[in-house]
């Protein structure tokens, strides 16, 4: 299975949030790890599946 990279405004749409939260959450560092290509970010397919899977809360949970 070939894996893509996404770009700001893939993952914008896929989380369904404002481009302007992606370069927020790169600035904090609290989303998915991406790379720069020249001025160009991107997010491997993979490593966004697995900052997704880290978001889950469980309710209830002390």
């Amino acid at each position: 299975m070939k894996e893509g990279h996404l770009t700001p405004d893939d993952l914008a749409a896929r989380l369904r949030v404002p481009k302007k939260t992606i370069y927020k959450m790169n600035s904090d560092g609290t989303g998915p790890v991406y790379m720069r290509i020249g001025k160009y970010v991107r997010y491997r397919e993979v490593d966004v599946r697995v900052w997704e899977d880290t978001r889950y809360v469980r309710q209830g949970a002390s």
